[in-house]
């Protein structure tokens, strides 16, 4: 078994679904990483790609993909797209009916996943500041929240949220957070 093959049959074991490990399978995190560190690409760990950002690790994006329950033709929204791992991740699970799109702040890194993705037609990135949201793709069926620690998701994040529609973050700071899932329900945000 190569190493990708390794972990996918990693993820396999800790009961992720199908249409998560398919997508895995599909994507080719070397794609999007460093050259330096494409020896490491499968490894189940976060990797430098430089400004002090990381491309997170994969077991933690697939738990927040578990988390926000993903569908078939869904609008998804990414705060902190990065180099664009997860938007190709998402790309594959919502299918081409489905939407995706991706906030980063750090201007070289949107444009660097604007590369990486420009293959995927059902995909939309630009540069900003995440807390803010997408006001005008909003409504969002899922939104995952993929860096910056908060205290709590920004009021302008949930409200971009579609009634029943989830929403998954790292909340806390930098000494510690805990991955939590939301649900809109009745313009309130559930645990």
């Amino acid at each position: 078994m190569n190493q990708k093959q390794i972990l996918i049959q990693n993820l396999k074991e800790n009961g992720f679904s199908r249409e998560i490990l398919d997508a895995f399978s599909k994507v080719k995190r070397e794609d999007f990483i460093p050259a330096n560190l494409r020896n490491m690409a499968y490894e189940d760990t976060a990797l430098p790609l430089g400004f002090q950002q990381t491309i997170s690790q994969p077991y933690t994006i697939a738990t927040m993909f578990s988390l926000l329950e993903l569908k078939k033709g869904e609008k998804v929204l990414e705060v902190g797209s990065g180099c664009g791992y997860v938007l190709a991740l998402l790309s594959e699970i919502t299918g081409i009916k489905g939407e995706v799109f991706g906030i980063e702040i750090i201007k070289e890194l949107a444009e660097k996943s604007k590369e990486n993705l420009k293959n995927y037609k059902n995909i939309e990135i630009k540069t900003g500041n995440g807390r803010f949201g997408w006001k005008e793709k909003a409504p969002f069926d899922r939104i995952i929240i993929s860096a910056a620690a908060y205290d709590e998701i920004p009021s302008s994040l949930a409200e971009q949220l579609k009634e029943k529609g989830i929403i998954v973050a790292p909340l806390g700071n930098v000494y510690g957070q805990s991955l939590v899932a939301y649900q809109k329900i009745n313009e309130k945000l559930k645990l």
